[in-house]
């Protein structure tokens, strides 16, 4: 066995390396001071670990926690489970049965309403009820910070669901110096939004301590504040939907204007309303989801995914409580892995009370990548340099890690995580969790040298020296 150095044992306290040809030291000096990394690596042909470092320790998944909402989904509700909105009719009045489909469009939308007018349907002379019983609870997790919530991977869990609950604007900064920013929002887009956002130079937003703000207001309003600094182009802003019921009533309004559908009553929420099926939309099936999910690390379809896995598993409105419970209870009926000590508050990863031992992600990436000819989950991790979240992370964007890491990332203030596989120059793979937490590198002056980040050099040090040891 290679001789240790004091300083790996003692940052390696918590470690058990199995296989003494590999010790990623260089990588984790790399590391700033305070870090927490929890780190295994094991060869998925015969279960021995690699590496391991604080295996048993709980940490923050981020969005490697999708993976156990895909699990959970492939396992429970199969490949040909769709979201679907239906039309029903009841005397006079129209019922919009949503459940929750993270893909509807406002171009679907359109589609329903032709159709229903292709039957006769030309003026409504009752209401129209927004059925959202598929959910209940709240709309935000548990720990979702209170600073993110107008932005769109912070769009709201809800059952009616429609453009992603998500808005495009843009905020220019191209006038002078003290002025106000302008701000632009799609005319077709029933929202209000203002600005008080200054133009500033890089030196005055320093020396002011000043960034730019957003508050949301009832009825999905949105002020900027603060400043931005001087730039040509336009800086792209997208709006999560605060009150999605509002949103899609106003919506609902224009579309039915545009489709010459009229309507006498009123649109309401009413979650207790049943009729007649005029007209039903499916979504994409799931493996589709889950692709994108995966890929694009798309938190509502996550978090929309949980919800209906309490839904369907428990028999009732599905909620961020069930739906986590569901997907614990459903990965250990079909897998056998104890998720016991896991506290899971959302099946995104965004929530900041999620925490997890990384040996049971370990488990869980174990089991998905030992049934891939079932599951057909790894097909839709990132890939290093070529997809997703992974295409443009300048640890691995390059030879020779490029393309041959294949993981599902994770990231919050101060964590930086990938579980997924890693295929070595002989072609062997093997499978990895890294967790990092309390990543917090001191502030560096502006005149310092350009160089890459401490998270940066330890995934890229970590993963060459992966690569070649074997």
């Amino acid at each position: 066995m290679k001789k240790i150095t004091g300083f790996l044992l003692a940052s390696l306290a918590f470690s058990h390396p199995v296989w003494a040809d590999f010790t990623p030291r260089t990588a984790i000096e790399a590391l700033p001071q305070g870090h927490d990394l929890a780190l295994i690596i094991t060869d998925p042909a015969n279960g021995k670990t690699v590496f391991s470092q604080r295996a048993e320790q709980l940490q923050a998944p981020a969005s490697t926690q999708k993976l156990l909402t895909a699990l959970a989904a492939k396992l429970y509700l199969g490949n040909d489970f769709r979201f679907t909105t239906r039309v029903e009719q009841q005397g006079q009045d129209l019922i919009f049965r949503f459940s929750g489909d993270p893909t509807l469009s406002r171009n679907d939308l359109t589609a329903i309403l032709k159709q229903l007018k292709n039957k006769g349907i030309r003026r409504i002379t009752g209401n129209i009820y927004l059925n959202g019983s598929q959910f209940t609870g709240y709309e935000q997790a548990p720990g979702w910070p209170w600073d993110s919530l107008g932005v769109c991977y912070s769009a709201p869990s809800s059952s009616i669901t429609l453009e992603h609950n998500c808005v495009q604007a843009a905020l220019y900064s191209d006038q002078s110096l003290g002025q106000l920013t302008r701000l632009h929002i799609p005319s077709h887009q029933p929202i209000t939004a203002t600005s008080l956002a200054k133009v500033v130079s890089k030196s005055q937003q320093q020396a002011e301590f000043c960034t730019l703000e957003l508050q949301t207001r009832p009825g999905n309003h949105y002020q900027l504040s603060g400043c931005l600094p001087q730039r040509d182009k336009p800086l792209p802003l997208n709006f999560a939907v605060v009150d999605t019921e509002a949103y899609v009533r106003s919506v609902l309004q224009l579309e039915l204007e545009r489709a010459g559908i009229s309507l006498k009553g009123d649109i309401i929420r009413n979650d207790t309303s049943y009729g007649e099926v005029l007209v039903t939309h499916h979504s994409e099936k799931l493996p589709a989801l889950l692709q994108v999910m995966l890929e694009d690390s798309d938190n509502l379809i996550a978090d929309n995914l949980a919800k209906t896995l309490g839904q369907r598993y428990y028999e009732q409105p599905g909620s961020f409580r069930n739906g986590t419970e569901a997907i614990k209870a459903i990965i250990g009926e079909h897998t056998g892995i104890d998720l016991s000590l896991a506290v899971l508050a959302d099946g995104s990863g965004l929530s900041r009370d999620n925490r997890i031992i990384a040996s049971d992600m370990m488990k869980v990436i174990t089991h998905i990548y030992q049934h891939d000819d079932s599951l057909g989950l790894m097909k839709d991790l990132p890939v290093a340099g070529l997809t997703g979240t992974l295409r443009y992370r300048q640890s691995v964007r390059q030879e020779p890690i490029k393309q041959h890491l294949a993981a599902k990332s994770g990231s919050l203030y101060g964590t930086f995580n990938l579980v997924g596989v890693m295929t070595s120059k002989s072609g062997k793979p093997f499978l990895v969790v890294q967790f990092v937490t309390n990543y917090l590198p001191p502030e560096k002056p502006d005149n310092a040298p350009a160089v890459d980040s401490e998270i940066t050099q330890f995934e890229r040090k970590l993963y060459t020296e992966l690569y070649n040891a074997f």
